[in-house]
């Protein structure tokens, strides 16, 4: 994966993320990814949180963080960049959506996932990790870095 700092990175969404040390372990893979990370809504953690800290060690410097109010504000900031949405409710796999520099992967809250009207207006943008059926879901850091490392992959081919 290339190193330069022109790096055009890809973005990480998390939409009221609840667990203090899944948004930790989040900070971190965008630590090690040239990632940004963006924080929407109400968090069910402080973001002074020592779970948040200890989870993110000594990366949280590296990262660059953002809190916004809701998905319209990115929406709005940035008009002309591909959203994709992850969800267990649908079929398309996440290594068929077409990752580019810049696009922003947007995942829910940790118990309940991202809102049902959401992901029918942005149903083309919908994807899902593939698993065995009749569970529940990934662990959100796990899902992040799974969807995370395939975008990587189809840019950077590593």
């Amino acid at each position: 994966m290339p190193t330069n700092k022109g790096i055009k990175s890809f973005n990480i969404v998390l939409v009221e993320p609840e667990i203090p040390q899944n948004t930790g372990n989040i900070i971190r893979l965008c630590a090690c990814t040239s990632a940004n990370l963006y924080l929407v809504g109400a968090l069910g953690f402080s973001l002074t949180s020592k779970y948040l800290k200890r989870s993110g060690l000594d990366y949280h410097d590296f990262v660059n963080v953002k809190r916004v109010v809701s998905l319209d504000e990115l929406w709005n900031e940035f008009p002309d960049s591909n959203f994709y949405y992850f969800t267990t409710k649908t079929d398309k796999e996440h290594y068929k959506a077409p990752y580019n520099e810049g696009d922003f992967l947007v995942f829910g809250p940790e118990t309940r996932g991202l809102n049902e009207d959401l992901l029918r207006e942005k149903n083309e943008n919908c994807y899902t990790i593939p698993m065995i059926e009749d569970r529940r879901s990934l662990n959100l850091s796990n899902s992040v870095a799974i969807v995370l490392y395939e975008a990587i992959r189809q840019n950077y081919g590593v």
